[in-house]
């Protein structure tokens, strides 16, 4: 009788944005088909299990956020295992396998995993079965799917495994058909993609579900031999389908009357105290005709106990573009609704095990208020949500087209065509009109919408009760895969909220100071846990580099040292080096007349500036990128990092500027150190994890 018990493993999940707890999740639902049970929390519920007494097999699939660090939810967790007094063997009884997620365009990638996956090492946890690293920047799916199809098996291993340690007779273990020889299972998974090569033979099974060829012939026109969001060609569209398991409906919407309150913006938040403060001046940085729109916008703190430090970051609650959510609920065949209050709840009956009521949607708000404020509309759906979505679709062509989609088969189709294109829901449901997915749907898949973070660009020091902050308006230009351009969620926003403050006099009879009479709040809270800061001792130098909208920060650091060295003439200040570039002198210099300030006043003792799109008639042409001018002083770096003992501070774009100027750096230290570069590269990493060489970047 015991053998037909399905056997339990506790698997936690950690997450920031929701994508640890979507994929913990699947591993939860795909479990019952492989005899076996997840208990699954969040890791944040200690109260509900207990890993100093756990037997069974624990699963954790953790994410990375911020500058390598675990996500929010594991905190306390990370706080309690990283005591210094726990014995080495304190979880000597413990099996894990573990999942991390991260992205390798930043620099500590995966690190949340890693931090949780050594320190369990160290106190004597043992591998069931190999750490898995994933990476957005090529695709989750692409560790995360084999991952997880590898796991039932090392599974079933630790239960034989545990059984014989008990003692218990292994004529015991069920002879099923997916139970498997007792070897060592080893599943070796990276982030370099090259490394990790899947053969359909390898990776089809008969524990996945088989979806066969719809049993319909499209006729493709002669021109019809090149891929589409909407179109296939072989061999995907020729091919058997392995396609995700359909994820369980949870929730249930209740329509009710138009009558009553939605809730205030700071119930949406539990990151931490919200403040709603007036924008009191916007700015535009950058010329008309410039490539990117630079905003600097300025807000009034003073009325409030939010506190900041130059360098420090914070987030901005950002709704939804209201023309895209009224075009949702026309496409919903919403648009009568979108003023009545719905109640949310969690089916009776559903077989999603733990389902729970989402915490980021309210038990009682307008449709159109969770539209705006707490979906994000604009994710790119994920392949269980496509999944899901095929059954909503009635048009034949268009339901084989998802299904390839999600499956393993079009994984390609998938990064090109909805991943690497940036679509979203509203442009599938444009491109697949049959589809037609409910409401409650749409709150089980989409996540919830991020508020958006921003580098301070200023000193409370210099300007009391003032917060400034620089931002591009992002744009994303249409594309085949998607017909519309558009622009950022929260700069889009930001850049309309403000329009009255940039043109006054097209908006307001009253434009004294450039404000009007009714000016606009946003909410913000502060972003915890940040050293992007100025070292404690000012007599200690520091290089800044800082391109585009990257300076940001630096006026905020300037502007302090200004501050400083105004009320302490006695003080010893060490110098300060800023490397700035961007496209064109005449367009896009930001604060250039600020920078020649500080520089005047000796706030800033070096300035080095680059253009990279302007020409030059110079014999020997001059340095396009900050990473070239600072090759240019590489005995000046060197003497600053080695001799000094100052900082190195990084702002901008983590691709194409962030990784130049880390590579410049371990050259410039090869080179005045007399060493090869392995040993630059270890120098680097010191100076990386004493808090000396900082980064806030972005991709």
């Amino acid at each position: 009788m015991c053998c037909d018990l399905k056997r339990r493993f506790l698997l936690l999940y950690a997450t920031q944005k929701g994508q640890a707890k979507a994929i913990a999740e699947e591993i939860c639902q795909q479990a019952g088909a492989h005899g076996l049970e997840a208990d699954m929390h969040c890791i944040s519920e200690m109260d509900k299990y207990n890993l100093e007494t756990e037997k069974d097999p624990v699963v954790i699939v953790i994410s990375t956020t911020g500058t390598g660090d675990p996500p929010d939810t594991a905190r306390k967790f990370v706080k309690k295992i990283k005591d210094t007094s726990l014995p080495p063997d304190h979880f000597a009884h413990l099996q894990y396998g573990l999942l991390g997620l991260g992205d390798s365009e930043y620099a500590f990638f995966c690190n949340g995993g890693k931090t949780v996956d050594r320190r369990l090492q160290e106190l004597g946890a043992q591998h069931f079965y190999d750490t898995g690293l994933a990476d957005d920047c090529v695709g989750l799916e692409l560790v995360v799917d084999p991952w997880i199809d590898g796991l039932w098996l090392a599974l079933k291993e630790a239960f034989q495994l545990q059984k014989e340690k008990e003692g218990m007779s292994t004529d015991a273990v069920s002879s099923s058909p997916s139970a498997a020889p007792q070897i060592r299972h080893e599943l070796n998974l990276s982030s370099e993609v090259q490394n990790l090569k899947l053969e359909d033979e390898r990776v089809k099974s008969s524990d996945v579900l088989t979806q066969k060829l719809v049993d319909i012939h499209l006729v493709a026109s002669a021109r019809d031999t090149e891929p589409s969001l909407v179109h296939s060609v072989p061999p995907v569209s020729q091919s058997a389908l392995n396609i995700p398991a359909l994820p369980p409906e949870y929730i249930e919407v209740q329509f009710q009357d138009t009558h009553g309150e939605n809730p205030h913006l700071s119930s949406l938040i539990s990151e931490g105290t919200t403040f709603e403060v007036p924008v009191t001046k916007a700015v535009q940085l950058t010329r008309e005709d410039a490539v990117k729109t630079a905003l600097l916008l300025e807000l009034d703190i003073a009325d409030t106990v939010f506190d900041y430090q130059p360098g420090d970051a914070f987030c901005v609650i950002c709704p939804n573009n209201v023309n895209e959510v009224e075009e949702l609920l026309h496409v919903l065949g919403l648009s009568e609704k979108g003023e009545y209050f719905v109640c949310v709840k969690v089916k009776q009956g559903t077989k999603k095990k733990g389902a729970t009521h989402p915490q980021h949607i309210p038990e009682r708000s307008t449709l159109k208020f969770i539209l705006t404020w707490c979906l994000e509309i604009r994710a790119i759906p994920k392949k269980a949500f496509l999944r899901a979505l095929v059954e909503c679709t009635s048009d034949a062509g268009e339901k084989r087209r998802l299904q390839e989609l999600c499956s393993r088969q079009g994984a390609s189709d998938y990064t090109r065509f909805i991943r690497d294109s940036n679509v979203c829901l509203l442009d599938l449901l444009h491109a697949f009109p049959s589809c037609k997915p409910s409401l409650n749907l749409l709150i089980e898949h989409l996540p919830k919408l991020q508020a958006r973070s921003y580098s301070v660009s200023s000193s409370n020091l210099y300007q009391p009760g003032k917060l400034c902050f620089v931002f591009n308006v992002v744009e994303f230009p249409a594309c085949p895969a998607r017909p519309v351009s558009r622009k950022g969620v929260c700069t889009g926003w930001l850049a309309e909220l403000v329009t009255p403050l940039l043109h006054p006099n097209k908006n307001t009879l009253d434009a004294k100071g450039g404000s009007s009479s009714s000016t606009e709040k946003i909410s913000i809270f502060a972003r915890p846990k940040n050293t992007f800061h100025l070292p404690a001792d000012p007599a200690v130098p520091f290089i800044m580099v800082g391109p585009g909208t990257g300076i940001s920060p630096f006026i905020g650091f300037l502007q302090h040292r200004q501050k400083l060295r105004e009320e302490h003439t006695d003080w010893e200040f060490g110098e300060t080096w800023l490397f700035f570039g961007c496209r064109h002198q005449d367009r896009d210099y930001l604060f250039k007349d600020e920078l020649r300030c500080f520089l005047e006043n000796g706030t800033l003792t070096h300035l080095k500036v680059c253009f990279s799109r302007d020409s030059s008639t110079a014999e020997v042409a001059p340095p396009k990128y900050v990473q070239d001018v600072i090759r240019l002083y590489a005995k000046e770096v060197a003497r600053v990092l080695l001799e000094e003992r100052g900082y190195f501070y990084i702002c901008g774009d983590k691709k194409h500027m962030a990784d130049g100027v880390s590579d410049a750096v371990v050259d410039i230290l090869s080179m005045e150190m007399g060493a090869d570069k392995l040993e630059a590269m270890k120098v680097l990493a010191m100076l990386r994890e004493a808090k000396r060489y900082l980064q806030d970047v972005w991709s």
